[in-house]
């Protein structure tokens, strides 16, 4: 009823200052169905979330007149799921399009906020322990503690002449580098690399490569395709397979690194608003890495609540790099004789 709306949306104007929150929508009154088709998720993640979130929302509007948590994570996740701010979703919980837009940024700025506390490799042994289980149960590998590889998110052309977000494919894009564990649980998440970085030099700069370079003893590795170099941590497909075993391993990389690609394919058809297929997010690299990080943490928070992750995998491959780059397997004498000690124990 857009008579209701637009009093509730001249509120302040109408009755001065006051200190109230505007609770413009009731969760409680309406069905499942529809908070799940309109929102992108069911009723009792919505109620988690919103007391996740509350006391930085309610931060972020101390002023008269203010909009209610609850709407406000109905605002962004209407966002995240569909990439829209179109009217209709604004009417659904009694806001304009301007207050939509605001709260997706309060949302984005406090889901970011918790990324620490829901995106890392700090795990007890029994999770660490669990997931590499959850890994050699897929192709063979053992020792896995995740797979890592970079996808495109399209975005609009910065004002700035900036060539820097230009990918190989010639759109703007962020080059987003993900690490996840065999469930597609996100252990790092870095959304800020600008398109035209390729994934070896986002790597080498990533908080990825601080972490593992700097430790002396290695639990395990991570599994990369051949844009990454191998390392003593980082385990990489051979690129001139020449015996059986070296040809299983190969296979048995490939269907565990697919994990990441499932990955972010899980992702970006939950939260359409990072589907380019959709249209490219129409803001500033920076707030398109916040929104794309936030997504990210959502991912997790999700999955911490017990959601699938491949419940929204789509089938089409993401906007990944195409790049090739030929690393001598010999350039690491010591990460190419661990990785010969692999293929000869358990594939060979």
């Amino acid at each position: 009823m857009a008579v209701p709306i637009a009093i509730l949306d001249c509120d302040l104007l109408l009755h001065g200052r006051g200190h109230k929150t505007l609770d413009r929508f009731d969760i409680a009154s309406v069905s499942d169905e529809f908070l799940l088709s309109t929102f992108g998720f069911p009723r009792e993640f919505i109620y988690y979330l919103v007391e996740l979130l509350r006391d930085s929302l309610t931060r972020r509007t101390q002023r008269s007149r203010a909009i209610s948590p609850d709407v406000q994570v109905l605002a962004a996740l209407g966002f995240y799921t569909s990439g829209s701010f179109q009217s209709k979703m604004g009417d659904a919980i009694g806001i304009s399009q301007a207050s939509m837009s605001r709260c997706v940024t309060n949302v984005t700025k406090a889901l970011i906020e918790k990324s620490e506390e829901f995106i890392g490799f700090n795990r007890d042994d029994s999770t660490k322990q669990q997931s590499k289980d959850e890994f050699y149960r897929v192709a063979g590998i053992p020792n896995v503690i995740g797979v890592v590889d970079c996808a495109h998110i399209a975005i609009k052309a910065p004002n700035a002449e900036d060539a820097s977000y230009v990918n190989k494919k010639g759109f703007h894009s962020i080059n987003c580098q993900i690490v996840c564990d065999a469930r597609g649980l996100l252990l790092c998440a870095e959304t800020h690399w600008p398109g035209s970085l390729q994934d070896e030099s986002i790597f080498k700069q990533s908080s990825v490569w601080k972490y593992f370079a700097d430790q002396e003893i290695h639990e395990g590795w991570l599994l990369g395709d051949n844009c990454y170099p191998l390392k003593k941590w980082l385990m990489t497909p051979v690129q001139n397979p020449e015996t059986p075993a070296e040809y299983r391993y190969n296979l048995a990389h490939t269907s565990t690194h697919e994990i990441v690609d499932r990955t972010f394919r899980a992702i970006q058809t939950r939260f359409r608003c990072l589907d380019g297929s959709k249209g490219y997010l129409q803001y500033s690299p920076e707030k398109c890495a916040n929104i794309i990080l936030a997504c990210c943490v959502l991912h997790n928070v999700s999955l911490h609540s017990g959601l699938d992750a491949w419940t929204f995998e789509r089938t089409e491959a993401t906007d990944q790099s195409d790049e090739v780059t030929e690393h001598p397997d010999t350039l690491d004498s010591e990460a190419h004789r661990i990785r010969q000690e692999l293929i000869l124990n358990h594939f060979s």
